[in-house]
């Protein structure tokens, strides 16, 4: 895995045990998109806030302790209301005196440059759209080298606006802008006076996926059937059916099945991890750490096995403000102003996040996917000796990722409909 990747399944891993302390449920974020987010707000820090970011995001680079700017600092005076989601560079903007970027800190952006660069190479069996803008205050000085950054990492370009004298027009634009994006499944994703006029930036990572399954679930197959929430509630839900051959590992340790559901070309695919113990997740989860999920789920390990999967119905929707999640996993100076150090971002007054908000919607049906943080044979109950047997009734984890790059799109938590 390259270090976009391994940075990709340990911040996406350690924040869901961070969401599960506080939110029971469901659970469903992007761990890319937050990341890429987390990725642009990096790319504009210095001193110890860079190094915040850098280990939060588990942006493992050879050097932890330099920022991409290749300056030491301390916090300049330089007041952001910053919001990542989910998921014309402008000619006033003036150069700043900083000094060129350092290669060890460029690495984990050059990754992600090629990540998204990739990403738009996908075939047209998918619909997978990850979109960043900035949206940022008209009269604001924003360095016109951070945004000449942040286009090249990130395709991504600030659009003025008048946060001053007309925030809650600016705020409407922002979500007709993302919801645009997600193909409207995520809307209003700023409340009504959320935004005001001491908003300086506001950050946006989108991200849009729908796509088939290589092997689609047939309709006549779906039935209802019980969902187990715990070993004596259940709730009654739609459950597909299929028999086929799909990428398989069986967890002896853990008594635990991983089952691999390919999307069309197998460029993408889901990942269910199902304990046999209808109680048996949070006992797995206890257990399990990036580096085994990444080792199970390897082409490698995993082998195709004739598999009778049932699989529920889904769709998730979850919204979050993460500022006391990420100040858990120790990112606190972005919320400061004392503390928060942009100098790669601007020169002027002195600039904090406010927000850090995501939103994610997912929908698994028998042709495929639709999320926006996919021909079998019909199902029989006449089962061959040497296959695998995979209801999952009962909550799970699952988690959809870009083969080819191992970066995971989608992570999230399914205990109850």
């Amino acid at each position: 895995m390259d270090l976009l990747s391994t940075a990709n399944a340990h911040f996406g891993f350690n924040l869901f045990k961070e969401l599960k302390r506080i939110h029971d449920g469901n659970i469903l974020f992007s761990p890319v998109g937050m990341s890429t987010a987390i990725g642009m707000v990096f790319l504009g820090t210095g001193g110890a806030t860079a190094s915040q970011l850098q280990k939060v995001g588990s942006f493992f680079a050879a050097h932890a302790q330099t920022d991409f700017w290749g300056q030491s600092s301390k916090n300049t005076e330089t007041t952001l209301s910053d919001s990542a989601l989910e998921g014309q560079n402008v000619g006033y903007m003036f150069l700043s005196s900083v000094s060129t970027l350092k290669e060890e800190s460029e690495e984990i952006h050059q990754q992600f440059q090629k990540f998204l660069t990739e990403i738009r190479k996908l075939p047209d069996d998918y619909e997978l759209y990850i979109a960043n803008r900035l949206f940022g205050e008209k009269t604001y000085l924003f360095l016109q080298k951070y945004l000449d950054y942040i286009e090249k990492y990130y395709h991504a370009s600030l659009e003025p606006v008048d946060f001053i004298n007309a925030a809650e027009q600016s705020r409407k634009k922002i979500n007709a802008w993302v919801e645009s994006q997600t193909n409207e499944k995520i809307k209003d994703p700023f409340s009504e006076n959320s935004l005001s006029s001491s908003t300086k930036l506001v950050l946006i990572n989108a991200i849009y996926l729908k796509g088939k399954w290589d092997r689609e679930f047939k309709k006549e197959n779906t039935k209802e059937e019980e969902f187990w929430l715990n070993k004596s509630t259940s709730k009654s839900v739609l459950m597909m059916a299929q028999y086929n051959s799909f990428s398989f590992v069986f967890l002896e340790d853990l008594q635990a099945k991983i089952v691999g559901i390919p999307y069309k070309n197998s460029d993408l695919s889901m990942f269910v991890l199902l304990p046999n113990d209808i109680d048996g997740l949070e006992k797995i989860i206890d257990k399990l750490t990036p580096e085994k999920l990444v080792e199970w789920t390897n082409p490698r390990q995993m082998e195709a096995r004739n598999v009778s999967l049932h699989l529920p119905r889904l769709e998730v929707e979850d919204s979050y403000d993460l500022e006391r999640v990420l100040v858990a996993m120790g990112l606190e100076d972005i919320f400061s102003q004392c503390e928060a150090d942009y100098l790669g971002t601007c020169l002027q007054s002195r600039l904090q996040a406010q927000k850090f908000l995501h939103r994610s919607f997912l929908e698994v049906t028998e042709d495929g996917t639709e999320a926006t943080a996919a021909t079998g044979m019909a199902f029989t109950v006449s089962l061959d000796s040497g296959c695998e047997y995979v209801h999952c009734n009962h909550p799970f984890l699952f988690f959809i990722r870009h083969n080819e790059s191992n970066n995971i799109l989608f992570f999230g938590r399914f205990s109850s409909p």
